[in-house]
Formats: structure tokens, sequence, C-alpha cells
């Protein structure tokens, strides 16, 4: 069985458990967190000497790191990732969107608001700076949902998934979503799409 080493409230993390589910891919949740310090644990850095999460074990020991890469390597060879080459590589340019222009910003504040342990680092400076990173990131999102139904044209893709972790997150984090009427509708369509699990499913 797979083995999904992860913190339950990150949406890094849920990513994956969203696909699984999704996939009805039977796993195995191991809650690991920063927030606690296991992941600077000896026995988890053997295991991903980055320290992060989530980390994926397969059945036979082999591990994969990056949210991401797990999306791609989970959703090989399903609808979920795109047969025409073209909207395959839009899919990966919204994958790397996702972490270089919006995780930064939207993640980043969401934590700094939400975590106690977070606090201290949530100067003026910084909420500003990731309120502004945020609203151009989902700007970008909004004017192509206003397009499209999903991020690649009319069918719900790993981008989507990637995307809609911490962007329904977004509110929680201080941003205006009414400003984002399209990504509302967006955010409507993902959580109506079959097999539909929210952040604090885990598998039974």
């Amino acid at each position: 069985m797979l083995t999904l080493y992860g913190q339950q409230d990150s949406g890094n993390c849920y990513k994956p458990r969203l696909l699984l589910a999704k996939l009805a891919q039977p796993f195995r949740h191991v809650e690991v967190s920063a927030i606690d310090g296991s992941t600077r644990q000896a026995s988890f850095l053997q295991k991903n000497p980055n320290g992060k999460v989530p980390l994926l074990e397969l059945q036979d020991g082999r591990l994969l790191a990056e949210s991401n890469a797990i999306l791609l390597y989970l959703g090989e060879g399903t609808g979920f990732v795109p047969r025409d080459a073209y909207d395959r590589a839009l899919m990966y340019q919204w994958l790397f969107f996702e972490q270089y222009s919006h995780e930064p910003y939207v993640a980043v504040r969401r934590a700094l608001i939400i975590y106690p342990e977070r606090a201290a680092e949530a100067t003026p400076e910084k909420l500003a700076a990731s309120l502004a990173g945020g609203n151009k990131a989902l700007t970008v999102m909004e004017r192509q949902l206003e397009k499209t139904a999903f991020l690649v044209g009319a069918s719900l893709t790993l981008a989507d998934l990637a995307l809609y972790a911490y962007t329904q997150e977004a509110g929680r984090a201080g941003f205006d979503m009414s400003q984002f009427p399209a990504i509302g509708e967006w955010l409507q369509r993902v959580q109506a799409e079959p097999d539909h699990v929210d952040m604090a499913w885990l598998p039974s």
C-alpha cells in the first residue's frame, strides 16, 4: 500500500490526498508536520533530507517528494493529464505557476495568519507583500477562468487540483474573493466533480 507522509491542514499535502480519493487508490496517511518538529527528526530526514511534506512512499520503498511531482506520478495515464501535448504543457505551466507565483504568496500569507507559531514572522511588510503577490496570482487565474471552465479548458486536470488546494483557503488568508467571481464559480465546479473530498479528509 502507498504511504503518504503529510500534515493534514497543509494545502500541499491535501493535493495528493484529493487525487488519491478521486482515483479510489488505497493509501496510509502518516501525520508529519513542521509545526510539531517531526519533519526534522532523523527518522524522517532519512526519507526526505529536505525535511518537507508531502512525501510519498511506494510499495517497494521508493520515495517521491514535492506535491506536484507526486500529482504527476499518481496522475500518469489517467484522465487528469491531457493526452494532447499542448494541453499537457499548459497543465505543466499551471503547475509551475502554482509553485512560483501562487503558493509563495497565498499559502505563505495563510500560514502567517492561521498558525500562532508563525505570528512573529507576520510583519506588516511581509503581509503587504504577500497580499500584493497573491492578488496578482489570483488575477491571472481570474482572467483564464473567465474564458474556460477549468484551467486547461473544459475538463478537470492536475492543474485544477494543484491550484484548488490553497485558492479555496484564500479568504482565510485575507484575500477579498469577491473581486474574483470567476474563481468563485470555478471553486464550486471543482467541488462538484465526482469523489471530491475536503482538506480535513483522511483515509479510514
